[in-house]
């Protein structure tokens, strides 16, 4: 059986991926912890960070400068903004650390799939390149690789 070849993203859209593997990252961290007998609490307290001060601004860009070059009617687009609405739920569940913790890793790698699998591929035919131009040029500025690592509980390890 072949391999999958690896996805040419538009170059406008690579930050964007960028993030997308510093999410399935923080999915790997959570796996990673919860294998290792982590707290739940302190993996929780590092998926908050992350969310904070990572993922929400990427959700952010992608719904007010992304998702609009295709319509926010789209199907693709409906159902990623439905995949944010239930990520954001789940970053602050309080009731259930755990399990918040567990659906996070599995509806985070999902949804990212998803978007680099699916929506970004139909988003970069749709779009010109003059539209994802305009776009890439209003994300804000990425963070540093090394400021990802810098938590000062690194339970993954």
């Amino acid at each position: 059986m072949d391999k999958p070849q690896p996805i040419k993203r538009d170059k406008y859209l690579q930050p964007l991926s960028h993030d997308h593997h510093h999410g399935l990252m923080l999915c790997w961290k959570i796996n990673k912890g919860h294998k290792k007998g982590v707290s739940a609490e302190r993996i929780m307290a590092y998926a908050k960070h992350f969310f904070e001060t990572q993922l929400e601004q990427h959700f952010r860009e992608e719904e007010e400068l992304l998702f609009p070059l295709i319509g926010m009617k789209d199907e693709g687009v409906m159902h990623a903004m439905d995949g944010h609405k239930r990520l954001r739920v789940l970053f602050f569940d309080e009731e259930n650390l755990d399990n918040a913790c567990q659906l996070i890793a599995k509806e985070l790698k999902a949804h990212i799939r998803f978007e680099e699998r699916t929506l970004f591929n139909v988003i970069q035919e749709k779009a010109g390149a003059e539209e994802l131009l305009k776009m890439n040029q209003q994300l804000h500025s990425r963070p540093a690789e090394q400021s990802l690592n810098t938590w000062e509980d690194p339970f993954w390890a």
